[in-house]
C-alpha cells in the first residue's frame, strides 16, 4: 500500500511513485523450487515487466526489491550513504523463525554495518585476508586434494560436491583460519546440523561455542593465520566480533567458493567450448571461472541494503528500511552491458562493487582454479552421470547451488602424494 505522501506526490508528478514493496500484484518468489530450476527465465520475465527494479519475495511473507539493471546496481552499490547495509530496523518486524533471518540479521561485521563500524570491521577483515600468502595456496590445495581424490578414484564414480569440493574447502578454510582439528570437527558438526535444518538451533549453539574456543585459543597461541591477524589488528576486535568475522569466513569460504567451483565444473563437463578446450589445453579453467561469474554467479542475489529513507530510483520510490537486493546474475545478463564473447571480460558484479566489494577475490580465484585443475589432471575423462534424472538446484533466494554433481570416469590408481 502506498503512503499518503506518495499518493499526494503522484497526483502532482508524472513519476511512478509506487514502490515494488507496495506492489498490489503478485511478487516473484525467489525461494521456490521452480525459481531454482530456471532463474534466468524468471529474470527475463522480470526485466520485461518491471525493467530495472522488480517486486520479489525472499521468503513467504518477506517482500523485497530486486535490482536487475546493471547501471542501477552500480549506482546503489556506490552510494552507501543512502543504501546502508544495517538491517536492524527491518529485522524488528521479522519473525524469529524466518528462514532467511540468520543470513540477513545484524552482526558485528562489515557487511552488516555502516559508518565508523563498517570502516573498522572492513579494515580488520581486509588486513587478515591480505595477510594470506597466496603463493602457498596451490601447495595447500594439493596436499588436501590428493587424499580426497584417492578415496574415490578407483571407484569410477563420485559425487563431486560431497566427496571432493565440500570436504576440500572445509579443510582449506580451517588451515587459513589456523583452526585445530578438534575445533574444526565441532565446527563441521555444527555446520551439518544448520544445513540439515533439523537441529539448526543446536547447530548454531555448537558453532558459536566452537568459534569462541578458536578465538580464545588464538589469543593465547597466535600464528600466521587469518584469525590471529584479526585479533592483532589495531581495530581491537573483542571476542564476539572476532568470532563473527571467523564465522563469516567460514560462510563465504564454504557457500560462495563451493558454488563457484561446482558451477564451474558443471560448465566444464557440459559445454563443449569448455569441456573439450579446458581438457585439451586451448582454454584455461580460469576462462570457465570467468564465465560462471557472469552467467551463474555462486551468490546470485545478495549485497542487500536497507535505505534509511524513501529513495527515488528509476522512477520508483524505494521505501525506508526494506531490503533492496542486488541480483548479480540478472545484472550480469542485462542487455545494456552484455557482449557476445565473455572471454577475458570481468565487468560482472559477482564480487560486488564499490566500498563493499569482496576483499578476497584473488584468493578465491586461486583456490577455485587449483581445486579444479587438481581434479581435471587426475581424472581427465570425467563425464556427468545422471541416471536418476536432471541435476537438482538447491532452492533459496540468494545462492545458485547444486545439490550434487555426480560423475563417472575410468577407475584410476591412487595418486602419489
Amino acid at each position: 500500500m502506498s503512503t499518503p505522501q506518495s499518493r499526494v506526490q503522484s497526483q502532482s508528478c508524472p513519476v511512478a511513485h509506487g514502490s515494488p514493496i507496495a506492489f498490489d500484484g503478485p511478487r516473484v518468489p525467489l525461494h521456490t523450487l521452480e525459481f531454482a530450476a530456471d532463474p534466468h527465465s524468471a529474470y527475463r520475465e522480470m526485466r520485461r515487466r518491471y525493467h530495472s527494479l522488480a517486486p520479489v519475495e525472499l521468503a513467504p511473507g518477506v517482500p523485497a526489491t530486486l535490482v536487475i539493471g546493471y547501471a542501477t546496481a552500480v549506482r546503489i552499490l556506490n552510494d552507501p550513504e543512502h543504501f546502508p547495509a544495517d538491517p536492524r530496523v527491518w529485522q524488528q518486524n521479522i519473525p524469529t523463525d524466518c528462514p532467511i533471518l540468520p543470513l540477513l540479521e545484524w552482526r558485528p561485521i562489515a557487511s552488516r554495518s555502516t559508518g565508523a563500524d563498517f570502516a573498522r570491521y572492513r579494515q580488520a577483515i581486509t588486513a587478515s585476508v591480505d595477510g594470506v600468502d597466496l603463493y602457498t595456496l596451490h601447495d595447500i590445495v594439493e596436499k588436501i586434494a590428493i587424499p580426497l581424490i584417492n578415496s574415490f578414484c578407483q571407484d569410477g564414480r563420485a559425487d563431486l560436491v560431497s566427496q571432493y569440493v565440500f570436504p576440500l574447502l572445509f579443510e582449506i578454510v580451517n588451515v587459513l583460519l589456523g583452526c585445530p582439528a578438534e575445533i574444526g570437527q565441532r565446527v563441521a558438526a555444527g555446520t551439518a546440523k544448520v544445513l540439515d535444518t533439523v537441529d539448526a538451533e543446536q547447530g548454531n549453539q555448537m558453532l558459536a561455542e566452537a568459534l569462541g574456543n578458536l578465538v580464545s585459543f588464538k589469543r593465547s597461541d597466535p600464528g600466521a593465520d587469518i584469525t590471529s591477524t584479526l585479533l592483532q589488528h589495531p581495530s581491537r576486535l573483542d571476542d564476539v566480533e572476532a568470532a563473527q568475522h571467523v564465522a563469516s569466513v567460514y560462510g563465504t569460504g564454504l557457500e560462495f567458493e563451493l558454488n563457484f567451483i561446482v558451477n564451474s565444473l558443471l560448465l566444464v563437463l557440459t559445454d563443449d567450448r569448455f569441456g573439450g578446450s579446458v581438457l585439451g589445453g586451448n582454454l584455461s579453467s580460469r576462462d570457465a571461472l570467468d564465465e560462471v561469474l557472469f552467467n551463474d554467479p555462486p551468490l546470485a542475489n545478495l549485497l542487500v541494503t536497507f535505505p534509511r529513507q524513501p529513495v527515488l530510483v528509476d522512477d520508483v520510490w524505494l521505501p525506508a528500511h526494506q531490503p533492496v537486493v542486488i541480483s548479480m546474475a540478472a545484472c550480469n545478463s542485462d542487455p545494456a552491458i552484455r557482449t557476445g564473447d565473455l572471454t577475458g571480460n570481468r565487468s560482472h558484479l559477482a564480487w560486488g562493487l564499490g566500498p563493499r566489494a569482496c576483499p578476497a577475490q584473488s584468493m578465491a580465484i586461486l583456490i577455485a582454479q587449483a581445486v579444479i585443475d587438481q581434479l581435471l589432471d587426475a581424472l581427465p575423462d570425467m563425464r556427468l552421470n545422471l541416471p536418476d534424472g536432471p541435476l537438482a538446484w538447491r532452492p533459496g533466494p540468494f545462492h545458485r547451488a547444486l545439490s550434487a554433481l555426480p560423475v563417472t570416469f575410468a577407475p584410476t590408481p591412487p595418486l602419489h602424494a
